[in-house]
């Protein structure tokens, strides 16, 4: 690989993605909403462009080059809150997420990488794998599944390789402020009091580098054809014990109150991603733990 595109970047992991293409000495174009007040946090240089194109633009972008390896579809509209059961918005997503797979054909990519959700499975109280049946029960996770399905037959036809990255929790600088994550710091390092759910679903986070790492090698194979891969840490914890390590990382006073927040209408309670397939294909491994993740934050 030595040209990508992504979309989305200004998220942690298309900050660390770009991190990583930049290090593997891979030229990168961002493309950007226009108006975006974070695309200032994407470093200037030689290997990396920069061109505004919102998500309904892409249908109509002309590409100066026409020279790239691989399409790398992070961005989407609507991802919390109310948008997520928006029908309209998350049925428009899919259009654009089709408009992104012609666009990779017209930049001359030889791949297309999209990026899923846990959302697309629903519940479930098994490790997720990519066989794993799909029931989702939110616009969000509805429309992220129907993406995945479509834009694999767009990509057929176009001739160009396909791959589905159905990402689970993934923490990094670039968060929201408002991910449980960010949040939690926050709060512990200026020692205010701290209201959580009880914190007993078991949860699989991965640090932003580590999926970096691995969209960066499914980027890179050219031997496996519209796969779809969990993405995650393979392992879970209680929330609380994530929680309890932040708290003890930030040296906090902060008083925590477990179950002052209630649990959400269907209240996803075991999130593990099963990563045999992705490793067996790309010999992906994650390499840092929550512990380093978190004081690399903390620094």
């Amino acid at each position: 690989m030595k040209k990508a595109i992504i979309t989305g970047a200004t998220g942690s992991i298309g900050h660390a993605l770009i991190d990583k293409l930049l290090s593997e000495s891979v030229d990168v174009t961002v493309l950007y909403h226009k108006g975006s007040s974070r695309i200032s946090t994407i470093p200037d240089g030689e290997h990396i462009r920069k061109i505004p194109c919102s998500l309904d633009e892409m249908k109509s972008l002309i590409p100066n080059e026409k020279n790239y390896d691989v399409f790398y579809h992070l961005a989407w509209a609507g991802t919390t809150g109310a948008a997520r059961d928006d029908a309209d918005l998350q049925l428009k997503n899919i259009e654009y997420t089709l408009d992104a797979a012609e666009l990779a054909k017209r930049m001359g990519c030889r791949k297309f990488i999209g990026t899923g959700s846990q959302a697309e499975y629903g519940l479930s109280d098994k490790p997720l794998t990519p066989d794993t049946p799909t029931f989702p029960f939110t616009g969000y996770g509805m429309a992220k599944l129907a993406a995945g399905q479509l834009t694999k037959l767009k990509c057929r036809k176009l001739g160009i390789d396909f791959s589905w990255v159905r990402i689970l929790s993934v923490y990094g600088k670039y968060d929201p402020e408002k991910s449980v994550i960010k949040s939690a710091i926050d709060k512990f390092t200026h020692n205010e009091r701290a209201e959580f759910s009880k914190g007993e679903q078991l949860w699989d986070f991965l640090n932003a580098k580590d999926a970096a790492n691995a969209l960066y090698l499914i980027g890179c194979d050219s031997e496996h054809n519209e796969s779809v891969y969990c993405l995650g840490g393979g392992k879970s914890a209680p929330l609380r014990e994530y929680i309890e390590t932040i708290h003890k990382l930030c040296k906090s006073r902060s008083e925590i109150d477990f179950g002052a927040v209630p649990y959400s209408k269907n209240q996803v309670m075991f999130l593990q991603a099963d990563i045999s397939a992705l490793t067996n294909d790309t010999g992906f491994i994650p390499t840092i733990g929550f512990e380093d993740g978190i004081k690399e934050l903390l620094d």
